[in-house]
């Protein structure tokens, strides 16, 4: 005889007398004993809800997601993700399922509204239609990833498109964020089943110069540490740790539970624009990072106050055909000239060891390898035969933004269907760029798409939330977010971060630290960003900070100059043209950056969002006055002056060689490392960085 309790008929028995002296109630009492105990290690969670009832069941709270009364075993957050996925599948259409699979951009102006009292914003009922981009305004650049936004409204999205994946690319404040996340979770709480959304967004918690549409924010409100390339510069693992668990808890506070995050391609080309969102370009040293960042945002394991991380971009972006990105037709083609097609796996073998959530596979096309020649979304010998096959990836794979409809790299011969019934079979688990299920639901009923593909997708993207914890609780405090995000404790580890991410590279003459009331003339040139129509040539004149410096408006009443130049290197504005990594190239005045440094000491510092040749300033055969050079990666200037004054002795390892001419660059091996490839190819080596 054998007693089989679930976890329902458990409490009943909580009362059992385990005294009883016969060997069966000693036995039964044993079993119940345990069930007991069983029952007792269930900790309640917090629910957050807004309209949907709650069911008391075993003395436990429940929510009444599909309204019916009873608890479902969806609903049951005693049971594992995978038991609730299934039954969740098992009650979902197919309109819903093929909804679930599409994620796209989510204007935050189609949902909100300006408050009246004070101007600022609020969330709104999300029935405004949202702000769609005008096609004739992007000439024959079709592929735009501004062009992604042609819907009604988010109400739309979630009641008839079933959509419940956004992208966030808006740059609100905390509070908005988690207003708006609130109402956005209450539309999908009174929809059938009450299936919560979940928020994803690209970085925001970076200084960067070369922010774009698509691929990082500008400054936010979340704390503001230094550049990938410049977490890289720290040499730090642990402080890596701390920036990845401080982002989280910022994001998480403010209802962000995704991040289409971190790139670990290498940057082996140079001229890439996409460099700056690398960790660089030693394949071990990323793979080490990439350990840190996935367990300070995820945790060991997915769970309630974790992050879920898309890493990006499978099998790595960083080799395409000179330097030219994806984004765009010519630069569909990934090259592999130095045969290290399988060095980009490093980092993705230690994010998939980690646990990340999901891969993301870029848009290019691999060209002279064993694989098929389409875009990777399409690409089954790389997503199912390499990923799940041998590196074991059992996660979801997430397409980029648009290769169904946009970038269909290799298959631009097939029809939307034809594409879909290719991606999906491929490996890809869900589309993005794309609202409006209907294409892939005509798919399936037409008989081209076997529905197990559909099945297995919603079920990883169904666990995921599970494990996140979102059916019990989506919501965000928004008064807590405002008190977290950007919290001092966190500037603390940030301030570090920025110091210790700056490189020195030349200290000619000992000119550094500066002597204490040294005469100092500091200019910024800056290339034009984001929304900027041409460069900035700032002069810093205020010593705010009290530095033991006197600044000065102009070289001539000098005694040393510090130029600080920002290039840039804008995705979005290519054209196809041979890349040059000059600055004069990048919108940098070298003509004064010259007439400076031939007057009187200089000190060059360059921000690296890309290994930028400097010969037209600055090379060891002809360093004119020239005495230090420093590399930054996004930092503050109050940073760059505590390292220039002494205040911190530089710690920076630079996290890529940089070419020592645009020759060298035109000749290096896209997929090749700037560490192998050879003597004359650098003026300045990976890992080279000086102290005090």
């Amino acid at each position: 005889m054998s007693f089989v309790l679930s976890h329902r008929d458990k409490s009943v028995y909580c009362f059992f007398p385990h005294y009883v002296y016969s060997w069966f109630a000693v036995f039964v009492g044993v079993i119940l004993s345990t069930a007991c105990s069983e029952k007792e290690s269930f900790e309640q969670p917090s629910l957050g809800y807004r309209t949907v009832a709650i069911l008391e069941v075993d003395g436990f709270q429940f929510k009444d997601l599909n309204q019916n009364g009873q608890l479902d075993v969806y609903e049951d957050w005693r049971l594992d993700s995978e038991q609730r996925s299934k039954d969740l599948l098992s009650k979902m259409s197919l309109e819903q399922k093929a909804g679930f699979m599409m994620i796209n951009s989510l204007s935050m102006l189609g949902s909100r509204k300006a408050a009246a009292s004070d101007g600022k914003y609020m969330a709104s009922d999300l029935e405004e239609g949202q702000v769609t981009e005008d096609p004739s305004a992007q000439g024959n650049r079709q592929n735009f990833i501004g062009g992604m936004n042609a819907v009604t409204s988010t109400s739309q999205m979630v009641r008839q498109f079933n959509n419940r994946h956004f992208i966030l690319r808006a740059n609100e404040g905390a509070r908005i964020i988690a207003e708006w996340n609130n109402k956005l979770q209450e539309l999908c709480e009174n929809e059938p089943l009450g299936i919560p959304a979940i928020i994803t967004s690209n970085p925001r918690n970076h200084i960067t110069s070369n922010a774009s549409v698509g691929t990082a924010l500008d400054a936010t409100v979340f704390t503001a540490w230094p550049g990938e390339l410049g977490l890289s510069a720290t040499r730090d693992l642990g402080l890596i740790r701390e920036f990845a668990d401080y982002s989280r808890q910022e994001w998480h506070a403010a209802g962000i539970r995704k991040g289409y995050m971190y790139m670990a391609d290498l940057a082996t080309e140079p001229r890439w624009s996409r460099v700056n969102g690398t960790f660089g370009e030693d394949p071990e040293w990323v793979a080490q990072i990439i350990t840190e960042i996935v367990l300070g945002f995820q945790g060991k394991k997915l769970n309630d106050e974790s992050i879920a991380l898309t890493m990006k971009h499978f099998p790595g972006g960083g080799s395409g055909r000179n330097g030219q990105d994806s984004h765009f037709e010519w630069g569909k083609e990934q090259v592999f000239p130095g045969g290290r097609f399988y060095d980009n796996m490093l980092p993705f073998r230690a994010a998939i060891d980690a646990g990340t959530s999901a891969i993301m596979p870029y848009y290019s096309m691999p060209v002279g390898t064993e694989f098929e020649e389409v875009g990777y979304a399409f690409n089954k010998g790389v997503l199912t035969g390499l990923l799940r096959g041998e590196l074991g990836f059992k996660g979801i794979v997430n397409t980029d933004t648009g290769p169904i409809t946009r970038m269909a790299w290799g298959v631009e011969e097939l029809s939307i269907a034809e594409r879909y019934k290719k991606a999906i079979e491929a490996g890809s688990n869900i589309i993005s760029g794309v609202s409006d299920p209907s294409d892939l639901i005509a798919v399936v009923k037409d008989g081209q798409l076997d529905m197990e593909y559909i099945d297995q997708s919603v079920f990883l993207l169904l666990r995921e939330k599970f494990d996140l914890g979102l059916f019990e609780n989506p919501y965000a405090d928004p008064d807590y977010a405002d008190q977290l995000v950007g919290s001092e404790r966190f500037k603390e580890k940030s301030t570090l971060a920025l110091r210790k991410s700056i490189v020195l590279l030349r200290n000619e003459e000992q000119a550094l630290p500066l002597k204490a009331n040294t005469k100092v003339y500091f200019e910024t040139f800056k290339a034009p960003g984001r929304g900027e129509r041409s460069a900035q040539q700032t002069v810093l004149i205020e010593n705010e900070a009290g530095y033991e410096l006197e600044f000065v408006a102009t070289p001539e009443e000098a005694e040393v100059a510090i130029l600080w130049m920002v290039p840039s290197s804008s995705l979005f504005n290519s054209t196809g043209d041979p890349i040059s990594l000059s600055l004069s190239k990048a919108s940098i005045n070298v003509e004064r950056v010259n007439q400076i440094s031939q007057a009187l000491p200089t000190l060059l510092v360059v921000d690296y969002t890309n290994p930028w040749v400097i010969n037209e300033v600055y090379d060891d055969a002809n360093k004119g006055n020239v005495r230090g050079v420093l590399a930054t990666f996004g930092t503050t200037p109050k940073a760059l002056l505590d390292v220039l004054t002494g205040k911190f002795n530089p710690q920076g390892k630079l996290p890529f060689s940089t070419p020592i001419s645009d020759e060298a660059v035109e000749n290096n091996l896209e997929d090749v490392p700037g560490y192998l490839e050879g003597a004359g190819y650098a003026l300045f080596h990976y890992k080279e960085g000086l102290s005090y």
